[in-house]
């Protein structure tokens, strides 16, 4: 896990160098050719939170509705619904999960035209789609995704641009240099490490293009150091959640230096009234007023902001589990693919 955690910048070099391998040019003219009224994403597990990233990405940068498919309901339930004038678009690192390939064929059978976002161009899921985008990743060994899921974030957003018609490495460009400048610094998230050692349970929070950062940092905690992780947006950690947080939870937020760092502009001071442990990632200011933080260097866009947001998360991960006496690379009852049906 702690090697492919620190190849995540080269992998990004080589996407951004190589992106014509990628399949992403192609994939995009051909959408751009069926021009879209919808676009649906399906996924599981970290990949749900890459496609939750794209589907801001839509939203916003492309003024389409967007949303996320709920495999069971084609595959368990046996729906066929009417897909003409959706994208639809499967997001997998082994491309191997059956329910996503039976969902992206179904919607292939419904007139969807079905685009599959993998780390291998022989898998099922690559073949079953009309067309395919390779995040070129390498392969991943680790259970816990970590490099396979930053390079889904930028082929998703380097696709996405490329329908609009921008080349999007330009805006890209300079986030390889910054994940080395973030991941150099794993000393302080092992000081992290140490302070949430022996904590049962925390809270993640975020809004905007951040929120499948927080998304995924619970999972990451979850699944390599067994702390019981909840994330939610801002938005409704101020609903009822906030009613579990005290000073004995720790509460992960990140706080980017955009939009949605500006939304959780009323989140920070009601967690503050409770006297919550913040430990904030995100911009200088908002990590100088949490209790604990780690600030994230500026030339990262909002919308790209996410690649180097979850890297402290994902070596917090790593360095809990260590410090607790676990091994990371064999968390208990997990495979690194599930073959849910």
């Amino acid at each position: 896990m702690a090697a492919e955690i620190g190849e995540q910048p080269a992998v990004w070099r080589s996407l951004l160098a190589h992106g014509d391998a990628a399949g992403i040019d192609g994939a995009a003219a051909l959408i751009r050719s069926r021009r879209p009224r919808a676009v649906l994403f399906v996924a599981r597990g970290t990949s749900d939170h890459a496609a939750l990233y794209a589907k801001y990405l839509v939203e916003i940068r492309h003024g389409l509705p967007a949303g996320l498919v709920s495999p069971s309901t084609m595959t368990a339930y046996g729906a066929r619904p009417d897909l003409r004038d959706v994208l639809m678009i499967g997001v997998s690192q082994s491309g191997g999960s059956p329910d996503l390939v039976r969902s992206l064929a179904v919607a292939g059978e419904q007139g969807a035209l079905t685009v599959a976002v993998t780390n291998d161009a022989s898998s099922t899921l690559a073949q079953t789609a009309h067309a395919h985008v390779d995040v070129l990743a390498g392969p991943e060994r680790s259970v816990a995704a970590t490099k396979s899921y930053t390079a889904q974030l930028l082929a998703l957003y380097l696709l996405l641009e490329k329908v609009r018609g921008v080349d999007g490495r330009d805006a890209a460009a300079a986030l390889p240099d910054l994940g080395d400048a973030v991941l150099a610094r794993d000393a302080e998230v092992v000081a992290l490490a140490q302070r949430y050692r022996f904590a049962q349970r925390m809270l993640t929070t975020a809004r905007g293009y951040s929120y499948p950062t927080a998304r995924e940092a619970a999972l990451k905690l979850m699944e390599t150091s067994y702390v019981s992780a909840q994330a939610f947006s801002g938005a409704d950690l101020l609903h009822g959640p906030l009613a579990l947080v005290d000073p004995q939870v720790p509460v992960l937020a990140v706080v980017a230096s955009g939009v949605g760092g500006e939304a959780m502009g009323d989140v920070l001071p009601r967690l503050a009234e409770r006297n919550a442990d913040v430990c904030c990632v995100g911009h200088p200011a908002a990590v100088a007023d949490a209790a604990v933080g780690f600030a994230l260097p500026d030339g990262a866009p909002d919308e790209l902001s996410p690649l180097l947001e979850i890297l402290p998360f994902q070596l917090l991960a790593l360095h809990v589990a260590v410090a607790r006496g676990g091994d990371p690379d064999a968390p208990r009852g997990l495979s690194k693919i599930t073959e849910t049906l």
